[in-house]
């Protein structure tokens, strides 16, 4: 996507710094990732792999839980102090689809360390507040660690933002079986890829016709997301896809069901 689009985000002079301040830490992180251990490349190469690794431990030894477990405490550990957020433009994206959508519900699995939550918050409240009706930001974070830090960059943006977020600390498929809303329009998923359609099936119930899934690196890890993707694909589900050309891949889904 073009560097040179106009930023469509309302909001407060100290939210849009700290935004840029954010994004800029995450660039500069990626960036000095960008090779490590005698030059094997970091990001998503490595936790591609991981995810392949994970996806082929299924299919040798399905009933292993120990196999499965060990991957994916390799794969937490490996995140747990990365500050890697969800990409600049598609963050704006996100926001605009809100706003075009009307959406107010809306649901993100893999908050971290929050930022793409500013603009899930931003564009739920200013929805609310040209129409009038409730709604609220589902955040999701299984590191007590991260959400203590998400927190700390939402306070720093103040009410506007602190006010529109649920934030779940925990295990995703728990915390996101109780309290959802009726309808939910849009969710997010930005979590490893072994988790995704067990988190869509979970929130799936409660999609309204014509709610959007938005899926993060559809393209750069396509293999560990093959399961999602066909569950997405196949039309008896009643998605609508399409591979969105941003960095890595950005899958939108509109669900249609027949019913």
């Amino acid at each position: 996507m073009s560097s040179q689009s106009p930023n469509p985000l309302s909001a407060p002079i100290h939210i849009l710094s700290l935004l840029k301040d954010l994004h800029k830490k995450s660039l500069d992180q990626e960036a000095q990732l960008a090779k490590r251990d005698n030059g094997k490349v970091f990001s998503d190469k490595i936790i591609s792999d991981l995810e392949d690794q994970h996806q082929e431990q299924q299919q040798k030894h399905p009933n292993d839980s120990t196999s499965h477990s060990s991957t994916a405490a390799e794969f937490d550990a490996l995140m747990l102090d990365k500050f890697i957020a969800l990409d600049e433009d598609k963050c704006q994206f996100m926001y605009q689809l809100i706003t075009a959508m009307g959406a107010t519900n809306v649901v993100e699995a893999g908050t971290s360390f929050g930022v793409s939550t500013i603009y899930l918050a931003l564009g739920v409240g200013r929805v609310k507040s040209a129409t009038g009706k409730g709604g609220v930001v589902i955040a999701t974070e299984k590191e007590k660690a991260k959400a203590d830090v998400a927190r700390g960059y939402w306070a720093q943006c103040g009410k506007v933002v602190e006010d529109e977020i649920d934030l779940r600390v925990g295990d995703l498929l728990e915390t996101l079986r109780v309290d959802l809303p009726r309808e939910i329009d849009l969710l997010l998923l930005d979590i490893w890829s072994a988790l995704a359609l067990p988190t869509l099936k979970t929130v799936l119930p409660r999609l309204r016709p014509g709610a959007v899934v938005l899926t993060d690196n559809t393209i750069s890890s396509a293999k560990g997301y093959a399961d999602l993707l066909a569950f997405l694909r196949n039309p008896e589900n009643g998605f609508q896809n399409m591979t969105l050309p941003f960095t890595n891949g950005f899958e939108m889904s509109v669900y249609l069901p027949k019913s």
